[in-house]
């Protein structure tokens, strides 16, 4: 039961937030658990936490500007505009 109400706890908290920082957390706690039970330590848990919740980052960022693309002028300067 204990377990449940964490989860829904920890789900109920996530509601309100950008995309990116949903990917943060999401990757941050995944990357810990994996990374703790692959090394069985907490150092392990915690490079885990860094790597998946840098790559959880990135992951929401690309959400929040979905129909966007990114094009190259003839300049070499990008620049962001709908997806053709």
């Amino acid at each position: 039961m204990k377990k449940i109400l964490l989860a829904g706890a920890l789900i109920g908290s996530l509601a309100s937030c950008t995309s990116t920082e949903r990917g943060t957390a999401i990757g941050a706690g995944t990357g810990a658990v994996i990374g703790g039970v692959a090394t069985n330590s907490w150092g392990g848990a915690a490079v885990g936490a860094v790597a998946g919740g840098a790559v959880g980052a990135l992951v929401g960022a690309s959400q929040e500007r979905q129909g966007y693309c990114v094009y190259r002028d003839r300049y070499g300067r990008t620049y962001e505009a709908r997806c053709r």
